[in-house]
């Protein structure tokens, strides 16, 4: 197994979050790196032909949204600072620099035909500019900027999103893949669905709850295995790279051992992981089903004529099955889990799995208010992963403190 971490502590840190003092070193084989988005980072939303992004479009329509109101227009201005940046990775000693392309900074209306050249020659600079230090580059292809053009069109919840990510991939493997060694197609599908198609906590804030969850979920798992297999069939023997997806995965607990808070973590798992994992290591394939007797006995009280969780056809599921070389997985804390006290909306995602969310009483508090130091999480759900897909390679993608 593999392992990325970006933010890490040399102490033993046991299950109420206190250190054992222990020193601890990493193996002289284990491999760094850092990651960013290009929305978070880059900046210059609407320089030298870029598109319209539905991050662009949410953050400039409701900029009440952000704590203190800023956006991505500017950022680090990594677009025109990208050498500092460089600079900064070979200080701090990286091996890899895991980075997101913009689709529309390369493809500002989303399509093929519409090609920006000073897109690439970012993006061709930057990888450069990593190869110059010798730090690896992992590039995310989808990292939730969506071209605005393409949203308006339906964005993930459209079947047709398979073929324009396929589309995308080819063009910026034409471009890189001679250079690039690892790739992970999107990054956090599970968020990209829930928050920014059944919620608005993302952008594009669609907000129509337990549909399009899962709708998106189909789409874009199928998108992510038509690109896996382009990869496999046209420029894996040549380039001899990997690619991967990478997936929102925090452990969870019971909150203790009564037998309905164990069921309720259950039964959280199945949602979190057997949603988008299942179908490509499970050995059956397909969605989880507890997941799918879920829905479908759901959708028949609340006055649907079919399940809500779209079916994968034995097509589709043959090829989803085995679509990745390794699961990048981005941890950052643990939730302990009981059946939920709550009035909660109803058809929706927060609906189907029913559980409510708590944190340890001695779990140290962030800067962030949903993330809490519980490390041993990340121990416990390797070897959940391990258990559950036989040991399918991993690479740790996310992992911080704020």
């Amino acid at each position: 197994m593999m392992l990325f971490l970006f933010i890490v502590a040399l102490c033993g840190v046991t299950i109420d979050g206190w250190s054992d003092t222990k020193q601890r070193s990493f193996k002289d084989d284990f491999k760094f790196g850092v990651s960013s988005a290009a929305y978070q980072v880059e900046g210059a939303w609407d320089t030298d032909g870029k598109g319209e992004s539905i991050w662009d479009r949410y953050m400039h329509s409701h900029p009440e949204l952000i704590a203190d109101g800023r956006n991505g227009d500017v950022a680090c201005d990594s677009y025109h600072k990208y050498k500092r940046d460089v600079e900064l990775l070979r200080e701090l000693g990286v091996d890899y620099y895991r980075f997101s392309i913009s689709w529309p900074r390369v493809l500002p209306s989303g399509f093929p035909h519409d090609q920006n050249e000073h897109g690439f020659q970012y993006y061709d600079s930057l990888i450069d500019e990593l190869l110059h230090y010798n730090i690896t580059p992992m590039i995310t292809l989808y990292h939730y900027d969506l071209p605005q053009k393409l949203q308006d069109l339906g964005g993930w919840v459209n079947p047709l999103s398979i073929d324009w990510f396929e589309d995308y991939a080819r063009v910026v493997f034409n471009k890189y893949a001679h250079k690039v060694p690892y790739w992970i197609t999107i990054n956090q599908p599970n968020a990209i669905c829930i928050y920014g198609y059944g919620d608005t906590m993302l952008a594009p804030g669609i907000n129509i709850k337990g549909v399009t969850e899962y709708q998106c979920a189909k789409n874009i798992l199928l998108a992510h295995a038509k690109v896996f297999r382009l990869y496999e069939r046209e420029f894996k023997k040549k380039y001899k790279g990997s690619v991967g997806i990478s997936m929102s995965i925090n452990w969870a607990d019971p909150l203790n051992n009564k037998t309905e808070n164990v069921e309720a973590v259950e039964k959280y798992r199945e949602f979190e992981v057997g949603v988008y994992l299942d179908p490509i290591w499970s050995k059956n394939g397909d969605f989880s089903p507890m997941v799918k007797k879920i829905i479908e006995k759901k959708s028949k009280q609340q006055g649907f004529y079919r399940s809500r969780l779209p079916t994968l056809s034995p097509e589709e599921i043959k090829l989803l099955k085995g679509s990745a070389d390794f699961l990048g997985v981005n941890h950052y804390t643990t939730f302990l889990i009981k059946p939920s006290t709550k009035n909660i909306h109803s058809p929706s995602y927060a609906d189907d799995i029913g559980v409510d969310l708590v944190y340890g009483e001695q779990w140290e508090k962030s800067a962030s208010q949903w993330l809490r130091s519980a490390p041993y999480g990340l121990y416990k759900l390797c070897i959940f992963l391990n258990l559950r897909y036989d040991y399918p390679t991993m690479f740790i993608t996310e992992n911080g403190w704020s």
